[in-house]
């Protein structure tokens, strides 16, 4: 029998819980127009609900996140093989629990898998229920005011009515402000990190070159691949072109092993590896790929580059979007350095807010560990979070 890995939480071993929603007759409508009769979301769930189900705070995650943001979780009903050891601790963990940023001796921390994602929440790994095969490429078109839509009905299930607070890095960030936007009235504390309101163009081209690296996989057959080899090689390239963002320079150099390491399947390849930083960006990539979905890749990195608050919102300015959220408080957390979300998207949603008449507070944050400090370094961010929550 296999050894379980020591893990340590404060809050010791969790369970993914499973809500299901829609029938024929009231199916999910997504933004596109596309129909499920029947939808499914992981979720997880700290702390404890108050009597007066006012200490909600919903979490969403990041590109390759899931519901299992703090605590130990070894496995998840239907996930198999993609559930990994490195996911069995949260990847909040350190932001999660009590005394810690968002506490649960004081709130009810909820986080939920994306709808069109692959642990457990209904994707294009799922069952078309059609076919009896997984969804592949038939999975509708997911936008983030989806995996809004949709949360908004898990909050309902849950009972609450009103959270006290939402929040997200990165791409989550992106979905706490689309929830902020399209619920106003449900939410008092909106906390966003190392995000935005927009897409750049840097990151639309960065987005576009992983599209490519799976979709010319020949593997990828058009995202029909279950049951058959999948596309490893090009979902591994498209986590080295986005890993580099993710990671300072500095990081990656200190990460690398002294040693070059030459896979024996690349023996092949004209090119051999020749510095340890290149061994290092391809053990990323291939690592990767054991634990994600080459297709749920493709339907969040494509809710990226159609998130449009503006479309949206069928405003014109940012400042006309953002006035409905005059009751809201906002937290932005810049972080120096960040190749991923660049501190003039911050700046952009703060000058929006400062526009529109809402409370908020800029923070930034110097690290040098790049845009995953969000994830590494709690100690910039707790004082701050805890304190902008209590305040709320």
């Amino acid at each position: 029998m296999k050894k379980k890995e020591q893990l340590h939480s404060d809050l010791g071993e969790v369970k993914t819980q499973f809500f299901t929603f829609g029938d024929r007759r009231h199916p999910f409508v997504f933004r596109t127009g596309e129909k499920l009769d029947s939808v499914t979301l992981a979720y997880e769930t700290y702390g404890r609900l108050s009597s007066a189900r006012d200490n909600a705070i919903l979490i969403f995650h990041a590109l390759s996140g899931s519901q299992h943001a703090a605590g130990v979780n070894r496995s998840v009903r239907g996930v198999g093989k993609l559930w990994t050891d490195e996911l069995h601790l949260g990847w909040w963990d350190n932001f999660i629990g009590p005394g810690k940023a968002f506490d649960t001796d004081r709130y009810f921390i909820v986080c939920a898998n994306y709808v069109g994602g692959c642990y457990g929440s209904s994707g294009p790994v799922s069952r078309n229920p059609a076919t009896r095969k997984p969804f592949g490429r038939a999975f509708p078109t997911v936008m983030f005011g989806d995996v809004v839509d949709s949360q908004a009905r898990l909050l309902d299930h849950l009972g609450i009515q009103r959270l006290h607070a939402v929040a997200g890095g990165s791409l989550g960030g992106l979905c706490a402000v689309n929830f902020a936007v399209r619920y106003p009235q449900r939410v008092g504390v909106v906390i966003s990190v190392a995000s935005g309101i927009e897409v750049s163009i840097q990151q639309r081209i960065t987005n576009y070159e992983q599209i490519c690296a799976i979709e010319e996989d020949k593997f990828f057959n058009g995202g029909h691949y279950y049951g058959s080899r999948h596309p490893e090689r090009g979902l591994a390239l498209a986590r080295m072109i986005s890993h580099k963002t993710f990671v300072s320079l500095e990081m990656m150099a200190d990460r690398a092993r002294r040693e070059v390491v030459r896979p024996e399947q690349d023996r092949d390849k004209w090119y051999w590896l020749s510095h340890p930083v290149e061994s290092y960006i391809r053990n990323q990539g291939f690592k990767f790929v054991k634990r994600f979905d080459a297709n749920t890749y493709l339907r969040i990195i494509d809710a990226w580059q159609r998130f449009d608050l503006l479309k949206e919102a069928g405003r014109d300015t940012y400042e006309e979007v953002l006035a409905t959220c005059a009751e809201q408080r906002h937290l932005v957390f810049t972080i120096e350095h960040d190749a991923c979300f660049a501190s003039a998207q911050q700046e952009q949603y703060c000058k929006a807010l400062r526009k529109a008449r809402v409370t908020h507070q800029h923070i930034t944050v110097h690290s040098d560990k790049g845009h995953d400090s969000f994830l590494l370094e709690p100690e910039l961010y707790t004082p701050h979070i805890a304190y902008f929550l209590r305040a709320g």
